[in-house]
C-alpha cells in the first residue's frame, strides 16, 4: 500500500473554547478534525481532573491530519485562539492511506 506524508496536530484547549477553535479552523479551510473529551492529566500546575474543575467544562483535544504544506495555515488559525488561554499544540509526522481525504 502506498503511504503519504501528513502532519498530525493535536490541540488541547479548554472546552468552552472548542467552538471558537473549530470556527477558526473552518475559516482557514481546515475541514477535517476530531474532537475528544479530555478526562484529566498532569501539567506544570500538577494533576487535575475534569471533576475537580470549576463548572466541570474540562478540556478537549482537537486532532487534525493535514498535508504538510497546509500546516502553517492551520497553526496560525489555531494559535490565534490558543495563545491567550490554557492550551497545548503538538505536531507529529504521520503517514496516511487515501491521501485524497486530507
Amino acid at each position: 500500500m502506498e503511504m503519504h506524508d501528513a502532519k498530525r496536530v493535536e490541540i488541547m484547549i479548554e472546552a468552552p473554547l472548542e467552538r471558537r477553535l473549530t470556527d477558526a479552523l473552518h475559516a482557514a479551510e481546515v475541514t477535517g478534525f476530531t474532537v475528544l473529551p479530555v478526562l484529566g492529566g498532569s501539567g506544570r500546575s500538577g494533576r487535575w481532573s475534569r471533576d475537580g474543575q470549576v463548572g466541570r467544562a474540562g478540556m478537549v483535544a482537537v486532532i487534525c491530519l493535514i498535508k504538510p504544506e497546509r500546516l502553517d495555515t492551520l497553526l496560525e488559525a489555531a494559535f490565534a485562539v490558543v495563545e491567550p488561554h490554557i492550551g497545548v499544540v503538538s505536531i507529529t509526522d504521520a503517514q496516511v492511506l487515501r491521501a485524497e481525504r486530507f
